[in-house]
């Protein structure tokens, strides 16, 4: 609760900022010189409510819409020896994090991955895929398990919600800023908002929400360096290398990634997928993580 309280008052903190630097700027000014007669602290806010509402909506329900994506099921009494070597072994990494017990599941999956989600550190979800448990060692599996512990203890699920909710909030406020430029000097419209400037923010908004995506996802692929790093610090440098370079094997063996999309970035792997460009990926090349702990990064 603290992280978040803190990282709200940041934000906050931000935008306060930006509204100076544009009052400072004359960006009002400027505007009402071209017949926009906009009071940007206003729409800033107004944004900063829309953008931060739907990202913490989501983040309060990640445990739940995570388990209802991937038919997660929640270990609540081990029945098998491999059901209570998993829920001890992440209460053993949990411990060692020093973060509270995670809920412990399995999901149906062919494909070897696994996720963390949950918006409070001592409060997760830890899952993995019934493919992982099938192929892993119990080294490898650890390892992973280790990896996933280090988002949550590192909260990184928090951290991406908050990243989001600031791009959301300038995409908002970008693209009705523009868009009222656009109205007024392309369209000529002198009377409130015509529909030259809903059609500019509609695609605007497309626009700058794959911008504010590669934003997002350059982030996902940076936490994932920090969470291999904790994954060796929690299990062992040889144990989370073995695991990468298993999840290597299948990669080259294009088994498909059967996460759903909105979880992609949650777990350890993205799965074979065909990417145009890396500023998409969600994840760095596997072998790349395993070049940076080889270095000890």
């Amino acid at each position: 609760m603290l992280r978040i309280l803190l990282f709200l008052a940041t934000n906050v903190a931000v935008l306060a900022l930006v509204a100076g630097i544009f009052r400072g700027l004359g960006l009002e000014q400027y505007l009402a010189s071209q017949g926009i007669h906009t009071d940007t602290t206003a729409l800033l806010v107004f944004c900063g409510v829309m953008g931060f509402a739907g990202s913490f909506i989501s983040l309060l329900l990640s445990k739940t819409m995570a388990r209802m994506g991937t038919a997660t099921r929640i270990i609540d009494q081990p029945a098998t020896a491999e059901e209570r070597w998993l829920v001890d072994t992440v209460g053993e990494l949990a411990r060692k994090a020093g973060i509270g017990m995670p809920e412990v599941g399995i999901f149906p999956a062919r494909q070897a991955n696994a996720f963390a989600t949950g918006w409070n550190k001592n409060n997760a979800l830890v899952a993995v895929s019934a493919g992982l448990l099938e192929r892993f060692s119990r080294d490898e599996a650890r390892a992973v398990l280790a990896h996933e512990i280090g988002h949550v203890a590192n909260g990184d699920m928090v951290t991406l919600s908050l990243i989001q909710g600031v791009l959301n909030t300038f995409v908002l406020f970008l693209a009705r800023v523009l868009g009222s430029v656009v109205d007024r000097v392309v369209f000529k419209n002198e009377r409130g908002h015509g529909a030259g400037h809903f059609l500019v923010v509609m695609v605007l908004q497309v626009v700058l929400g794959i911008l504010a995506s590669m934003i997002v996802l350059a982030f996902s692929r940076w936490r994932e360096f920090r969470a291999d790093a904790a994954g060796a610090r929690l299990a062992s440098r040889g144990a989370m290398i073995a695991a990468l370079q298993q999840l290597q094997r299948e990669t080259q063996a294009h088994v498909p990634n059967e996460l759903p999309d909105s979880l992609t970035a949650l777990g350890i792997s993205s799965g074979w997928r065909q990417h145009a460009t890396r500023l998409f990926l969600s994840h760095p090349p596997l072998e790349e993580r395993i070049e940076a702990l080889r270095r000890g990064l």
